[in-house]
């Protein structure tokens, strides 16, 4: 037998002893417990921490973003929190317009949102890798909602897989911070008007490899894309007017739909 079979044999068996996942480390890999997967891209950006603002943004423009970072540790240290959200911008407007059926769906539920606008993956990473999740070691949430990923620019080559192992780096990082909470993962929002438009098409690539990392033990997935889209697959407009951010009543059209799953999750039913 040639030395190169004899070497992989032991490197699985070593591998197999150690309690590892074996995985190609490709797009299509799905590893049993994703979070544990070693074989994902760790040498791109979107899965290296990274504050802002960064070398594409306007150094004048953020000032007010490690304030955020601050006040965002300082409300998970200050209270016992059973619900956290986290994500960009369509999240952070739970806060703004969306404040109102926030108050419906999570007013007395122990409920904070982390969202910030304008956030990539590294952007959160950075803010969990320098105390983000620390206030909330002593009392896990039951549940952490994680949305994020539409302001990702991945490499159009990698299909969505970079942004996908982003947001993988963040959930490595949720279970190993709070080993107790389950993690719902959403599915990346749909944008732009039309179902062939650019975004609309990297987004759905990455929600294809986003949907493969639950194992309904620890990550939950749930995609609520419908609730946005017309029957033709266009962006319904009335929820939804610049094709990104829900209104208020894109916010109550997702609190609903996601109500279902969070009570479950919760214990509630």
């Amino acid at each position: 037998m040639k030395y190169e079979t004899w070497f992989a044999i032991i490197s699985f068996s070593l591998l197999s002893l150690a309690g590892c996942t074996v995985g190609k480390g490709t797009a299509d890999h799905v590893a049993e417990m994703p979070w544990e997967d070693p074989f994902y891209e760790t040498n791109i950006r979107a899965t290296q921490a990274e504050s802002r603002p960064g070398p594409d943004e306007d150094p004048n423009g953020w000032t007010l973003w490690r304030k955020h970072h601050e006040n965002r540790k300082r409300w998970c240290t200050e209270q016992e929190v059973d619900l956290l959200m986290v994500g960009d911008s369509i999240v952070f407007g739970w806060s703004r317009i969306g404040q109102p059926v926030w108050n419906e769906f999570y007013g007395e539920r122990k409920a904070v949102n982390i969202g910030s606008s304008g956030d990539r993956t590294y952007h959160m990473l950075w803010h969990f890798q320098n105390g983000g999740l620390d206030g909330m070691k002593e009392h896990n949430p039951e549940v952490v909602v994680v949305m994020i990923g539409t302001n990702n620019r991945g490499e159009p080559e990698q299909n969505g897989a970079d942004t996908a192992y982003g947001v993988l780096a963040l959930l490595k990082e949720i279970h190993a911070k709070l080993p107790e909470s389950k993690i719902l993962l959403l599915a990346i929002f749909p944008r732009e008007e039309k179902p062939d438009s650019v975004g609309r098409i990297r987004n759905d690539q990455i929600n294809q490899i986003l949907q493969t990392y639950a194992d309904n033990q620890t990550v939950y997935w749930l995609d609520l894309s419908h609730v946005f889209l017309n029957d033709d697959g266009t962006i319904r407009r009335v929820l939804m007017p610049d094709a990104l951010h829900p209104n208020v009543e894109g916010y109550r059209a997702w609190g609903h739909a996601m109500e279902p799953k969070l009570k479950e999750l919760l214990g509630e039913e």
